[in-house]
């Protein structure tokens, strides 16, 4: 999945010599917790909602509101945004995309192509989107967790069984974290099964895998079974 395909095209920018001020009301008009800096089209700097708030907070103390909004028209972009942002491509993965965020603890940042210029911003919104479209969510079916042998058909054997039940999957996730050596934790979410035969297919799971637990979307149904 690449940013290309799930970052905000609708950039809202903000020039290095507007003020505070203006930063504000951009963000509050459009819903938005980031705005790119630019300075005679290029990029330059980064100012998010909490630089406004800190910047507020820091300068508010023992103001009078009149004094507050003058204080905030005089006040530019440039004295609080922060310079040099971190950017991604647009042919970067969410998933890639994803680590630089947590690894620098950012919330999101601008999308710059090969020329330079900005043509989107990927957020942990936008991230959090494409989580929910890769997880088939919103089938609102059935989630099913196992730990599973690491070893070549092990999948396979899960899969077939759901099959045979004539379950429809929407996603194979699988993690390596948390588990011991040998073994890795499978993620299996499916659809369109008869709810008649669900108890029969969770007894035929538990025979072949170890079940950690199953979540009935539909029927808001959890069991955790380790």
């Amino acid at each position: 999945m690449l940013v290309k395909n799930w970052m905000s095209k609708k950039v809202v920018t903000v020039d290095i010599n507007d003020s505070m001020q203006d930063a504000v009301g951009l963000i509050k008009e459009h819903e938005i917790r980031m705005l790119p800096v630019m300075k005679k089209g290029k990029l330059v700097g980064i100012i998010t909602d909490r630089d406004l708030k800190e910047a507020s907070a820091s300068d508010a103390t023992s103001l009078e509101i009149h004094e507050l909004l003058y204080l905030l028209t005089k006040i530019k972009v440039s004295d609080i945004m922060t310079k040099n942002p971190i950017t991604v491509p647009p042919d970067y993965t969410v998933e890639e995309t994803a680590q630089i965020l947590l690894e620098n603890k950012i919330s999101g940042a601008p999308v710059v192509d090969d020329k330079g210029q900005i043509v989107g911003t990927i957020t942990q919104t936008d991230i959090f989107k494409v989580l929910v479209s890769l997880t088939g969510l919103s089938k609102r079916g059935i989630s099913f967790a196992f730990m599973l042998e690491d070893r070549p058909g092990s999948i396979k054997a899960v899969a077939d069984t759901i099959r045979n039940y004539s379950g429809r999957m929407t996603s194979i996730l699988s993690s390596y974290d948390n588990v011991t050596e040998g073994h890795r934790k499978v993620y299996i979410r499916m659809y369109d099964i008869d709810r008649s035969k669900l108890l029969e297919l969770k007894k035929e799971l538990k025979e072949k895998a170890n079940l950690l637990y199953m979540v009935d979307h539909k029927e808001n149904n959890r069991e955790i079974y380790t």
